[in-house]
């Protein structure tokens, strides 16, 4: 199996721990803002103040109408513009890390995720570069967390880039891999998609690409390195478990 593939699953759940943290809530509700609007303007936040068209291309997944909804609203009524609003999400993270990550020797993980981030080329990668141009902490538990966002977004934005080089829309793929979830994301029901056998190929062909896209990213690593960033990670997720 693939470096990056591997550690995918670890990095999805700490990417995405702070999201619906009760100290994330509560530092939205300080801007005006609910879970789920301060969820969108702070993860969208690091485009910019742009319209939701553009928010919805990067996040894929989402029905255009829940994403101009959502988007609108929370431009709206949020205390602080996107940009402002992106950076107070970002340090929830950081924050999170600083609670939950201090017993964990992160030094060598945080350079082998350093060096991942810094060999991606983030071409075509809209949230990833976002998150890209936004500044390191200089603590490691901080750090450490901040690397693991964007580690989350490289691999989702990369992926996304896939499903739409295998021919296949993010609607469709969506449902394929999470049909669960397809209504919170807000299409409504009955509006499924006819999935083929085509599209299933498509999929895992979409699958297959995500991971010679990443592969020369995590490819910086040498053993050693790919062990540091491989090896924490058990720990980092038992901590925000």
């Amino acid at each position: 199996m693939p470096l990056s593939e591997d550690v995918a699953p670890a990095i999805w759940q700490l990417g995405s721990a702070f999201y619906f943290a009760p100290e994330t809530l509560a530092t939205g509700k300080e801007l005006g803002l609910d879970g789920f609007r301060f969820y969108f303007l702070g993860r969208g936040g690091v485009l910019g103040d742009v319209e939701a068209p553009v928010v919805g291309s990067a996040f894929g997944y989402f029905a255009p109408s829940l994403v101009a909804r959502t988007w609108s609203s929370a431009r709206a009524r949020a205390a602080a513009g996107p940009r402002a609003v992106a950076k107070a999400h970002l340090a929830c993270a950081h924050r999170l890390g600083r609670e939950r990550f201090g017993d964990l020797d992160l030094d060598g993980w945080c350079r082998a995720a350093s060096a991942v981030v810094a060999a991606a080329e983030p071409a075509a990668l809209a949230l990833f570069s976002g998150f890209l141009a936004e500044p390191e902490p200089e603590d490691l538990e901080a750090r450490a967390a901040h690397l693991c966002v964007q580690l989350r977004e490289l691999r989702g934005s990369v992926h996304l880039v896939a499903i739409r080089a295998s021919g296949l829309d993010p609607r469709t793929a969506h449902y394929i891999h999470r049909p669960e979830h397809y209504s919170l994301f807000g299409w409504p029901e009955g509006s499924e998609p006819v999935v083929t056998d085509d599209d299933r190929r498509s999929y895992e062909a979409a699958a297959e690409l995500t991971e010679r896209l990443l592969a020369p990213a995590f490819g910086v690593l040498d053993p050693s390195g790919a062990e540091e960033l491989a090896g924490l990670l058990p720990a980092m997720v038992a901590t925000v478990a």
